[in-house]
C-alpha cells in the first residue's frame, strides 16, 4: 500500500483545513486508513481512522466533534476535515494503513505510512 498525504498549511485558531490521503495498492479493501499526528517533542498519536469497507470510524477524544474522517472508494482517497482548529492541533499529520477488522489506535499496528504534512494553527 502506498500513501500520499497533502493539504496541510497555516491557519488561525478556529479555522478549518482538509487533509487528503491518496492511497493505492491491491489490498486496500483489507485495510483501515488512519491519521496520526506528531507535535514537536511529543510522541506520534492516533487522531482518527476509517475502515475501507463499511466506513466505520474512530476518533481520539481530543478531536471528536471537530474532525471528520471520510473516504472516497472510487478515488482511493481518505480525507480528514478539521474544523475549530486549536493551537494544540499543530503537528505533522501522517496517514497510515493498518489491518482490517476492529480499528486499532496503536502506531505499531499500522505497517504502511505516507510522508507527513505540516499543520500549524496560530493563536
Amino acid at each position: 500500500v502506498q500513501l500520499q498525504a497533502s493539504g496541510g498549511g497555516l491557519v488561525q485558531a478556529g479555522g478549518s483545513l482538509r487533509l487528503s490521503c491518496a492511497a493505492s495498492g491491491r489490498t486496500l479493501s483489507r485495510n483501515v486508513i488512519g491519521w496520526f499526528r506528531q507535535a514537536p517533542g511529543k510522541e506520534r498519536e492516533f487522531v482518527a481512522a476509517v475502515t475501507w469497507v463499511g466506513g466505520s470510524t474512530l476518533y481520539a477524544d481530543s478531536v471528536k466533534g471537530r474532525f471528520t474522517i471520510s473516504r472516497d472508494n472510487a478515488k482511493n482517497m481518505v480525507y480528514l476535515q478539521m474544523n475549530s482548529l486549536k493551537p494544540e492541533d499543530t503537528a505533522v499529520y501522517y496517514c497510515a494503513a493498518g489491518p482490517n477488522g476492529p480499528i486499532r489506535v496503536g502506531i505499531a499496528e499500522y505497517a504502511y505510512w505516507g510522508q507527513g504534512t505540516q499543520v500549524t494553527v496560530s493563536s
